[in-house]
């Protein structure tokens, strides 16, 4: 019989830029001993061969060799496999992020189409009531983004941009990024200390 299992997490990789976003959380999360079920539409691995250089000719291989060996479990399924066990509702997970999110997945959550695995897992969030974060990464908007992204909004799902904080002073590019992460970490209630808050004192020396 499965158990409700709260470090389980299911994690979408699109073909918007920023395919890195996407990277870094799943690290930080297998660095928290979750598990990550990962699924990345086929345009998300073009732009990790374009972003990356990775060579995602073996794409089980470049996962096995870019996030193995971490205290967490990763499971990757094809976008393609509508039956993927996070196709169900009765598959028991925490929630789910896209990250970063393309106007064309979020277009495709938000008409309900379930067409491939990504849409579908997220479709499935919806309906569960199970969080559901997308980071989406696209500028400029016009408004069939915006419209979507409001009525998504409406029915509970959190939107985080790809807007990093200067506040702080980052002094390295991936700085920016893991600040992304761990905005999308709060949102889960998942405690970290990916970046320096407001009001603390600033521990990088």
């Amino acid at each position: 019989m499965q158990q409700p299992d709260n470090k389980r997490l299911v994690v979408g990789i699109t073909g918007a830029s920023g395919s890195i976003y996407g990277i870094r959380l799943i690290e930080t999360l297998l660095d928290l001993e979750y598990t990550v079920h990962l699924v990345i539409s086929n345009a998300g691995w073009r732009v990790l061969k374009e972003e990356m250089d990775w060579d995602v000719t073996n794409r089980d291989g470049v996962l096995e060799e870019k996030f193995g060996g971490r205290a967490g479990s990763l499971i990757y399924h094809p976008v393609s496999d509508i039956g993927a066990s996070i196709a169900s509702g009765s598959f028991l997970a925490e929630g789910m992020i896209i990250m970063p999110c393309s106007m064309g997945t979020l277009s495709s959550i938000s008409q309900g189409s379930s067409d491939n695995l990504m849409s579908r897992a997220a479709d499935v969030m919806m309906k569960e009531g199970r969080t559901l974060i997308l980071v989406p990464r696209e500028t400029p908007l016009h408004a069939i983004h915006l419209e979507n992204m409001l009525k998504l909004s409406r029915l509970g799902v959190r939107m985080i941009p790809a807007m990093p904080a200067f506040y702080y002073k980052p002094q390295t590019m991936d700085e920016l990024i893991l600040f992304l992460v761990g905005k999308v970490l709060d949102s889960l209630r998942i405690p970290h200390q990916l970046f320096t808050r407001w009001g603390e004192p600033d521990e990088r020396g």
